[in-house]
Formats: C-alpha cells, sequence, structure tokens
C-alpha cells in the first residue's frame, strides 16, 4: 500500500483541484463507475459496491450516503424523485450520474497515478476496465505486474533471510504469502497478453 493510501493523506482529484481521502476518492469512483450503467437506487448501489470493493473493505451505509450527498453538491451526479414504493415498503431514492459526472468519471479512467495500480484502487479501477480505454488498461496491469513482481522478490528475501529463525506457523502464514502473490502475478501476465493481442 503506498504511504499516501496508509497515512489517509489528501490527494487532488484530476483537473479540479478539489482534495479528498484516498479512501473516500477510491469510493466516489466506485459510485460514478456504478452509476454510468444506469440509475440506482442507494441501497441497491451500496450491495454491488461491496462486491466491487471486496471482502476486506468495510463499506457502510454511514459512508456510502454522505459519499453520495457530496457528490450531488459537486453536480457529478443527481437524486431523483424516489421511486413509488409497493405497500409498506420505504421509498427509495434513485441516483443517476450527470454528463459532469460521467466527465469526471472518465478524467479519472483515464489517470495513471501509482493507486490505480497499488493497492488503494487496483480492484475498483479493474472493475472499471469496461469504461477504460485500451492504452490505459494495458498500461494499468503492466505497472501492477512490476509492483507484483517487486513485491514477490521481496518476499522471497525475506523468507531467505529469515526462514530459519521462523516457527513453522510464521514460516506457512509467508509461504500462503508468496503463493498468493505467485497467483496474481500469473493472471497478472494472462490478462496482459489478452490485451496484447486484442491491439493486434
Amino acid at each position: 500500500m503506498t504511504t499516501a493510501a496508509m497515512s489517509g493523506e489528501s490527494i487532488t482529484s484530476p483537473s479540479r483541484g478539489h482534495t479528498m481521502s484516498v479512501r473516500k476518492r477510491t469510493l466516489e469512483l466506485a459510485i460514478l463507475g456504478r452509476l454510468e450503467a444506469g440509475p440506482v437506487h442507494g441501497y441497491e448501489l451500496g450491495k454491488h459496491l461491496a462486491v466491487m470493493l471486496g471482502p476486506f473493505r468495510s463499506l457502510s451505509y454511514g459512508s456510502l450516503y454522505p459519499a453520495l450527498k457530496a457528490l450531488t453538491l459537486r453536480g457529478l451526479i443527481h437524486a431523483q424523485a424516489p421511486e413509488r414504493p409497493a405497500t409498506g415498503a420505504r421509498k427509495r431514492t434513485v441516483y443517476a450520474l450527470t454528463h459532469a459526472g460521467r466527465d469526471y468519471l472518465h478524467e479519472w479512467l483515464r489517470t495513471e497515478d501509482t493507486e490505480a495500480w497499488n493497492e488503494t484502487d487496483f480492484d475498483v479501477r479493474f472493475a472499471l476496465f469496461g469504461s477504460t480505454d485500451a492504452d490505459t488498461r494495458l498500461r494499468i496491469l503492466e505497472n501492477r505486474r512490476t509492483h507484483t513482481a517487486e513485491a514477490l522478490v521481496k518476499l522471497r528475501h525475506q523468507l531467505d533471510e529469515t526462514g530459519t529463525d521462523l516457527d513453522d506457523y510464521t514460516r506457512e502464514l509467508v509461504k500462503h504469502g508468496l503463493d498468493n502473490v505467485e497467483r496474481e502475478l500469473n493472471w497478472l501476465e494472462h490478462l496482459i497478453e489478452s490485451e496484447s493481442h486484442r491491439r493486434i
């Protein structure tokens, strides 16, 4: 994870001069990316984002609705009139992307900062590859491969340096980490080969 992500440091959005924490930026990117597929109410949006953000990033409606409000105030999304509920059901506000929000999203998707291939944003960026141009997709994957290969070398070096000093459980944990990194590296190689063939 990058230093900015670990510290909660603020970053500036592309061409907007708007600063936000990395965590908030990732959530906003995920929201805009989902809404590009069409309007949806907050509850369904939350369920989709939980899948997009992965099982190890908690998403609470206490963070989702403030993010929706902030995006609305900035004119990137708008809240439509609540759906007419079935008898006894709660009214649910439907959110939709604005033209400005679509432009802003696509501007983000053209960026290639380190968060795009580090742990901070990669899952979300990958989930939005369908809306990302081919050159940017390939560069993000290649940078992710480099980042992952460096992590693999570091893990192997750490195991060589400390392997004899580790108890059985810690050694197994390190080996498990190595297996996961090797699997991801193989996966990235496959994706890069597929992306390269599409460009021919």
